[in-house]
């Protein structure tokens, strides 16, 4: 199964666009996909405590993080899409991967990171109202791919490609270029 994050607060937007494209991909080729929308999402702050690291479970009540976890210890490969806020990821995405970091990553005795999901596969998709290349040379678009591949290289996800588009305040449809790079990016990940 192909799990989709969709960390887009659009839903016709050109995020969502990108990920039905990957997703309709993934059902033509036969592979069962769920998207899940980051933003519908009901999850609490994380409190800091650090008691997950030990316990290997959130002290907090039970909430969309821990069900969104299983889905990601269930996967085969992950896409995860965020539009560029900031030259990061939007904070809904952020917050989610701050309370399930418990079950992305485990720490050796001396506190380096050991990842959980070695062997898995994932691919990256962002957008930014910055036109193209300015997205990518002003850490736009790329500074949120750049914060998505940190907590997958943590994890142990295999980013297998990346996805971007830039210039979307005034592009809010896909081009049929656009339509082939998320055909293909998906293609890579089924493909593993």
């Amino acid at each position: 199964m192909i799990l989709i994050l969709n960390a887009s607060p659009r839903r016709h937007g050109n995020i969502s666009q990108m990920v039905e494209v990957m997703a309709d991909e993934c059902r033509q080729a036969g592979v069962e996909v769920q998207t899940v929308t980051v933003q519908q999402l009901d999850i609490r702050p994380c409190l800091g405590c650090m008691k997950c690291r030990a316990a290997h479970n959130c002290v907090l009540p039970e909430d969309d993080a821990q069900r969104v976890l299983k889905l990601i210890q269930q996967a085969d490969a992950l896409v995860i899409a965020a539009p560029c806020y900031w030259g990061n990821i939007p904070g809904t995405l952020k917050l989610l991967l701050d309370r399930i970091v418990y079950g992305m990553m485990d720490e050796s005795e001396k506190g380096w990171p050991l990842p959980l999901h070695k062997g898995k596969r994932c691919v990256l998709v962002s957008t930014s109202t910055t036109p193209w290349p300015f997205n990518r040379i002003m850490h736009q678009s790329s500074g949120a791919i750049r914060a998505m591949k940190e907590v997958c290289r943590y994890s142990g996800l295999k980013t297998v490609a990346t996805v971007e588009k830039g210039g979307t305040r005034h592009d809010t449809t896909l081009s049929e270029k656009d339509e082939r790079r998320c055909r293909k990016a998906v293609r890579k990940l089924m493909r593993y």
